[in-house]
């Protein structure tokens, strides 16, 4: 009878971790989906007061959108009374920021500086704790792994400790250098080293589990914001 309690108390207890796990996924998921569209939104206001004849289709390309997209943030913001469309030769169409589109573009602009800040800082204090447990454990030769931003802050960290770094390996780059380091797109190339820090911010679960797979896995370390999971999930049987 205890043990069967036991295991009821266990089951539930996983069950419980899988449900606040699925939560949290949605809410970061919730909460970039909110990020992207702030800005899309910022970057269509500052294209729009800096040139009232832009058309969607280059607003798609300056922002790097579908052109269905830019056509529906265009309408959003009309809706919103944040820009205003007028009709203008040739039977095209001129937008102008509302005043109210000026309050908007100047808050959205006050929010992404606070979110680039905050991660900035994050990240800074992360990587530093990541490279002081690779200090503390004698680990002085590090790979880096993911190209990004995280990576770049990176490298502002490893030298208070007197750590090298040997490179960023990343088999999707598309550039051959970053901040002074060389980026490997296979890891043979990377030479000697004695740790590797993920820093990729696309997709850090996948390079963590290609990573352990040819890297001790004690020797794979991922800043904690990156939400890695160091034990695989096990199939319900």
């Amino acid at each position: 009878m205890y043990v069967r309690g036991v295991n009821a108390l266990a089951d539930l207890a996983r069950a419980f971790g899988e449900l606040v796990g699925h939560r949290m996924n949605d809410i970061r998921q919730s909460s970039a989906d909110s990020d992207d569209e702030a800005v899309i939104t910022l970057g269509l206001l500052n294209a729009v007061e800096e040139n009232s004849a832009l058309t969607q289709r280059s607003v798609a390309g300056d922002l790097g959108i579908a052109l269905g997209l830019a056509n529906a943030y265009l309408k959003r913001c009309v809706r919103k009374g944040l820009i205003k469309v007028s009709m203008a030769p040739a039977n095209r169409y001129a937008y102008y920021l509302t005043p109210k589109g000026f309050a908007e573009k100047s808050r959205l602009t006050a929010r992404y500086l606070s979110i680039s800040f905050n991660f900035f800082r994050a990240a800074r204090e992360q990587c530093s704790a990541t490279f002081q447990e690779c200090a503390d454990r004698g680990w002085r030769r590090v790979l880096l792994a993911g190209v990004g931003d995280m990576s770049e802050i990176a490298t502002l960290c490893a030298d208070d400790l007197g750590l090298e770094l040997v490179g960023i390996f990343d088999p999707d780059a598309e550039v051959g250098e970053i901040a002074g380091l060389t980026v490997f797109a296979h890891m043979e190339d990377a030479g000697q080293f004695d740790a590797v820090v993920i820093t990729d911010l696309r997709e850090p679960q996948r390079i963590f589990n290609r990573l352990t797979k040819i890297v001790a896995p004690e020797r794979v370390l991922a800043p904690r914001m990156l939400n890695v999971s160091r034990t695989r999930p096990k199939l319900v049987r």
